[in-house]
């Protein structure tokens, strides 16, 4: 008898992720259905999802876009349209899901992807400012519940596949000495100081390998992404700063790597596409099609690596002393850093300017134990407050968008 197919709500469903998600859930009908989905504000995509694939709610948290939806839909139409964070966290947790793909950008995925935590939920994490801001909490609630964890940023999803785990995906330490997180460099790899002070967005948004969404792009050429894996993997994989490495491997082939106490190190390779460990989550244990081609290593002909230049990209460095100080500093690295991605993205800063932000805010806001989910977002508040009050200092110009 054929078993019914895993529920799955996927919030963030409009961006380069959710997208993907819903390319591979495609590709298996009877293995997958859509419960809900979930974006911000885009109308069009949404619409044209909703039609695609029926699910039972569709969540915006704008409110007015909610509205918009609602009229679009043909009449008659099952599917619910909801709005706000009440109403993610409600799709995130109900008792017929079974998977939740946490992929909306940004501190705004938290509440949800921790509701779906505390739910026990299987949580495809593709969120790392949950883990980041909340990584105490976060963990705790996959203890406590029961849930299923498995990552899904690339690297994290690479070491995941070269550790030993048990039937409910609790990677196994034993033997591992480090784990090894490679990073393609961005496209700024070989950039001096002085050219990067002159890039513009579009140029940093120009990832030679993936295709991203502009904030995640912007990190990628900073750094920073990888300094928030960084954070992520020490809470994934319970393992403490010195045991967690960045390697720049331009070629985006080899994912990330697991050393062992035996000499042995063990790679996960693979096309630079996000379906595959989209497929690797949606299928665990076993395995599906992802629609990727296969690795033509003949192709390839080389893999490089090379160590990261923490001079020219501070942002890793000041990720990495983020998990040395604990508490909320690493809620208020994040919020920095958002801040100052969207000041870099519309113009008001310089790429430059991106970790001396960062640094200021973090030198500025008083870091506390972060023991409930209302302390981690006052610490990102206040982080970004601070961020807002230090643009209007470097740039004369005060902005709304910065608290948002």
């Amino acid at each position: 008898m054929a078993l019914a197919p895993r529920q799955v709500s996927v919030l963030g469903s409009t961006g380069s992720i959710g997208a993907s998600t819903l390319d591979v859930i495609a590709r298996h009908p009877s293995d997958f259905s859509v419960y809900a989905l979930a974006a911000n504000r885009s109308v069009a995509a949404m619409l044209e999802q909703c039609l695609a694939f029926h699910p039972r709610y569709a969540v915006m948290m704008d409110e007015r876009s909610a509205m918009q939806l609602r009229d679009q839909l043909p009449a008659g139409s099952a599917t619910e349209v909801l709005h706000g964070a009440d109403a993610l966290c409600r799709v995130a947790s109900a008792a017929e899901v079974d998977s939740v793909m946490a992929a909306i950008v940004g501190a705004a995925g938290l509440p949800s992807t921790l509701a779906a935590a505390r739910a026990g939920k299987t949580l495809l994490l593709a969120n790392k400012e949950s883990l980041v801001m909340g990584g105490h909490l976060l963990m705790q609630a996959v203890r406590e519940s029961g849930a299923r964890l498995l990552p899904i940023d690339s690297e994290h999803n690479a070491i995941f596949q070269c550790m030993p785990v048990d039937e409910h995906a609790r990677p196994g330490l034993a033997g591992v000495s480090k784990v090894l997180l490679t990073a393609s460099g961005g496209p700024f790899r070989t950039w001096s100081w002085e050219q990067m002070r002159e890039a513009t967005p579009d140029q940093a948004c120009a990832h030679p390998n993936w295709s991203m969404g502009r904030k995640i792009s912007v990190d990628s050429a900073s750094l920073m992404n990888k300094g928030l894996e960084f954070i992520e993997a020490c809470w994934i994989f319970n393992l403490p700063a010195e045991q967690v490495d960045v390697i720049v491997h331009p070629q985006s082939i080899i994912h990330s790597m697991v050393q062992y106490l035996d000499g042995s190190v063990l790679a996960q390779m693979g096309n630079p596409d996000m379906r595959t460990p989209i497929a690797y989550g949606l299928g665990w244990p076993g395995r599906v099609d992802s629609g990727v081609a296969p690795l033509d290593l003949v192709t390839t002909a080389r893999l490089d690596f090379t160590a990261p230049d923490e001079a020219r990209f501070p942002c890793l460095r000041l990720a990495r002393e983020s998990v040395s100080t604990g508490g909320t500093a690493m809620a208020v690295c994040n919020a920095a850093n958002e801040v100052a991605v969207d000041a870099f993205l519309n113009g008001r800063i310089r790429f430059t300017d991106i970790p001396a932000l960062i640094e200021t805010v973090l030198e500025r806001v008083t870091i506390v134990e972060p023991t409930t989910l209302d302390v981690v977002e006052n610490a990102d508040t206040e982080a970004r407050a601070a961020a807002a009050a230090h643009l209007v200092d470097m740039t004369g110009r005060p902005t709304e968008a910065t608290l948002a």
